[in-house]
């Protein structure tokens, strides 16, 4: 079978699929193109396909070079039989190549080794071989004493050291153990003894024990994590008669034979010594592994989330980094993100100016027409609300909103900060990245690393190469999906859009300082070291408002608007007509006709007319703008004005395996356990539902939410 059709085997795609997309990508096409604008090569494959499609390829084509390395390596020791080389050729993971190359894998000096170097390998093989023959082991073991050897135990010992590592390397073994390890083994942990967990972290797996095959993700990097902290020991059990049996289907006692004892002798210590330990740290590995994939994807889908947040547009925003003893940092921007004016205020302990406070942000507000208070959900956060509420009270044009404030420290100190704010304390650039997040999520949270957002699980825990390309790639999704003002837009932003990066990011924005705005996205080719590649692959995501082509506008690309213009044509529209008047005219074009017809008059594929129509019924649309907006308050709860039954509005912060943490007004997040999300309701960060008061353990500071929709 060929990999295009293991791969479409896999993820349930046509053959061809996989082969047209495999193309693409070889010819260096980046995902977010191919999926929007090549689905009639594709056949309409998303993105999540191609990553997928891409992600086997690599899998493969790993299995592929490390298949002809070891083939080399065991014919460079001339044991490379055809039957051999026919179970390489046809192994297919990484794992079945590696238990086949064990035995000729080149080791450092064993037990085994120094044996065999004494003359004891022949020895080994008629214990192997259960040989008879009417000698007793004496007589048998006395045949290979030599300047070596001393004595028959000696010879015994050695002969079982060769037979103990060949069982414990044997491919077939290995795979038995290893697969039963995984299905019926038990996973053990215990407290090392005198070891610091002051707020028992880990006081669920002080004494745990439980099927491997049962156990959750978080409970398998929970128990990594407290290994690693020396606060547990950890082990496994393998069931004697699951490695037994195992051993015994390929290494066969003969009662008969003298050397049965001997062949028992080396399974129990092949077993001991060899194989459980090594099949242990396979296993380990396997779950940690499957663990800390599970956690990036839950990581991904909550970054998505994140990022997808609606814009607040048209607002003047005060944002605040809260804090006591440094005090409140204060920043207000106008609705395109440019600062206007900072502050500190010391409104909490130990300064206690908090009527000096209210009264400077008070003045800041009627100073810049502020319509909202964005405010950092770190420490001094909710004290910070009660102020931000009572100035609300008195203002009915202003609200206030809690802002994720995850990274914003990170991005303070970054020398992105410093070359956007350079006049700026390192502090107050935090209350300018919380401001602006609320007007522009995706915009600004591309400024920091996605490993400092915090909006995952054991995100630290995880194998951060793998963490990383896969929350670039959702940065990718999200950036060229919603598209970029080429005009505004940060060298950070530009960076994720599909054929530039950071180096044409940089390219782009000093070309725009010097020349002046693109007017058309054709001027875009005039930056240096952008060349017809690149343009291909982000002239379609990069947006050119009040140009001279509305179609710049627009997510329709550059080698289709000879397309869209004659779509155009036919409804009796000019480019000018757009906002106006496209809609009846478009709407009346695909009544008359079918769209399969049309297509093949303008000579495109159906998908790709598709998207050109809907882009000229909705120019330059925001698909985020299809989703709920924050929440915006304008008083301030305490878990005292909490009650069973109360029904609220909350905003979903984080998801993980066991459920969801809900922001709903106060200082604790409350918790939507898994069991009270209805089968099959998937909830994403970001998203707003309505949630009710389940339990409140005031003085644990945990509240249980229950669903409501």
């Amino acid at each position: 079978m060929t990999h295009d059709s293991k791969i479409a085997q896999q993820l349930n795609v046509r053959p061809q699929q996989v082969t047209s997309t495999l193309k693409l990508l070889d010819e260096g096409s980046t995902v977010p193109f191919i999926a929007r604008y090549r689905k009639e090569v594709t056949g309409g494959l998303d993105e999540d396909a191609i990553r997928g499609i891409l992600a086997s390829a690599t899998q493969l084509r790993k299995v592929d070079e490390r298949r002809e390395s070891i083939l080399s390596s065991i014919a460079e020791q001339g044991k490379l039989t055809p039957e051999l080389k026919g179970q390489l050729d046809r192994a297919e993971t990484l794992t079945v190549l590696e238990d086949l190359y064990l035995p000729y894998k080149p080791k450092r000096r064993t037990r085994a080794s120094i044996a065999r170097d004494k003359g004891l390998q022949p020895l080994a093989d008629l214990i192997l071989q259960q040989a008879q023959g009417g000698k007793n082991v004496t007589d048998l073991a006395q045949q290979f004493l030599n300047a070596d050897v001393a004595d028959v135990e000696e010879a015994l010992a050695g002969a079982r050291d060769i037979v103990a590592e060949a069982i414990a390397d044997h491919p077939a073994v290995r795979g038995q153990v290893r697969e039963r390890a995984l299905k019926y083994g038990l996973v053990r942990t215990e407290k090392v003894k005198d070891a610091p967990d002051e707020k028992g972290v880990y006081q669920t797996y002080y004494e745990f024990d439980f099927r491997l095959d049962r156990l959750k993700p978080h409970q398998i990097l929970a128990i990594n994590r407290g290994e690693d902290e020396k606060v547990l020991k950890v082990g496994l059990d393998i069931a004697e008669r699951d490695w037994r049996s195992a051993v015994e289907m390929v290494f066969r006692f003969n009662p008969r034979s003298p050397l049965a004892e001997q062949l028992q002798l080396a399974v129990d210590d092949a077993a001991k010594r060899l194989l459980l330990p090594a099949i242990e740290r396979d296993v380990r590995a396997i779950l940690r592994q499957q663990a800390e994939q599970h956690a990036i994807e839950v990581f991904g889908t909550n970054l998505r989330g994140l990022l997808t947040q609606p814009p607040l547009n048209d607002q003047v925003v005060l944002g605040i980094d809260p804090g006591f003893r440094t005090g409140c940092k204060i920043a207000v921007v106008d609705p395109t993100g440019k600062l206007l004016d900072t502050l500190t205020i010391y409104p909490h302990e130990p300064q206690k100016q908090r009527a000096q406070a209210l009264k400077l942000l008070e003045a800041l507000v009627i100073k810049h027409k502020a319509t909202l208070i964005a405010i950092g959900n770190g420490t001094a956060s909710r004290e910070t609300e009660q102020l931000a509420a009572e100035l609300t009270s008195r203002r009915a044009d202003l609200h206030y909103v809690i802002v994720n404030e995850a990274g914003a420290s990170v991005y303070s100190a970054s020398p992105l900060a410093k070359a956007e704010l350079p006049e700026l304390d390192v502090s107050i650039r935090g209350a300018v990245s919380i401001a602006r997040r609320v007007q522009d999520p995706l915009a600004e949270l591309v400024k920091i690393d996605p490993q400092s957002i915090g909006v995952g699980m054991y995100q630290h825990d995880v194998d951060q190469k793998q963490l990383s390309e896969a929350l670039d790639g959702v940065v990718e999704t999200v950036v060229n999906r919603v598209g970029v003002d080429v005009n505004t837009a940060s060298p950070a932003l530009l960076t994720h859009v599909a054929g530039i990066g950071p180096k044409l990011a940089e390219k782009i924005v000093a070309h725009r300082d010097e020349k002046g705005p693109f007017k058309a996205r054709t001027e875009i080719k005039k930056v240096a070291g952008l060349g017809p590649k690149a343009f291909e692959q982000a002239a379609g995501f990069l947006r050119i408002r009040g140009g001279k082509n509305p179609l710049d506008a627009s997510a329709i690309h550059p080698e289709s608007y000879a397309i869209a213009e004659a779509v155009m044509q036919r409804a009796g529209l000019k480019p000018g007509d757009l906002m106006e008047k496209a809609a009846p005219a478009l709407i009346k074009l695909q009544a008359a006709q079918p769209l399969e017809k049309l297509a093949a008059e303008l000579g495109c594929g159906l998908p790709t007319l598709k998207d050109i129509l809907e882009q000229l019924l909705r120019p330059g649309r925001d698909p985020r703008e299809d989703l709920p907006a924050p929440i915006l308050r304008s008083d301030v709860l305490s878990m005292d004005d909490l009650k069973k039954g109360m029904r609220l509005a909350g905003t979903v912060r984080n998801v993980v395996d066991f459920g969801a943490f809900v922001d709903i007004g106060v200082k604790q997040d409350g918790l939507l356990h898994n069991s009270q999300i209805p089968r099959g309701q998937r909830l994403s960060v970001g998203e707003v539902i309505q949630v009710e008061i389940l339990n409140i353990e005031k003085e644990r500071g945990r509240i249980s939410l229950g669903w409501v929709g």
